[in-house]
């Protein structure tokens, strides 16, 4: 009696397979996000208008990303100074007790989005470690 010949693998499975690995890797991939900004749709702080006259920025929300260079902490939030980037500027940012629970630490790297109030003071409304 003659023997069949077996046949080699699976085509259709090997290609289903691959497509599945490939799906998988991209969508991890854009679930977990990489180092993408998480603030979006805010203006970047333009430093040079803020050391000019931070008071005519009240009122406005800004993007602002650097180092933290020197930390405060205070009984109602803490105050942080930040290296910009881009820049040789350090500014002060006040960051409200409502993030206490966000453990910022010196020599590492946030983006901050800021609102200015009364005296052209920065101060944090959202904080993402980049």
């Amino acid at each position: 009696m003659a023997r069949r010949a077996s046949s080699g693998p699976n085509v259709t499975a090997i290609f289903a397979i691959a497509a599945f690995i490939i799906v998988a890797f991209f969508g991890a991939k854009y679930l977990l996000g990489g180092n993408k900004q998480k603030i979006k749709g805010v203006t970047p702080l333009a430093i040079k208008e803020f050391l000019e006259n931070g008071n005519s920025l009240r009122g406005n929300e800004y993007l602002v990303q650097g180092t933290v260079d020197q930390r405060w902490p205070r009984d109602n939030g803490q105050l942080v100074s930040l290296h910009v980037n881009d820049s040789d500027d350090l500014i002060g940012i006040e960051i409200p007790s409502s993030f206490n629970d966000l453990n910022i630490e010196r020599e590492q790297k946030y983006s901050i989005k800021v609102k200015f109030r009364e005296g052209g003071i920065p101060v944090a409304t959202q904080i993402e470690r980049q």
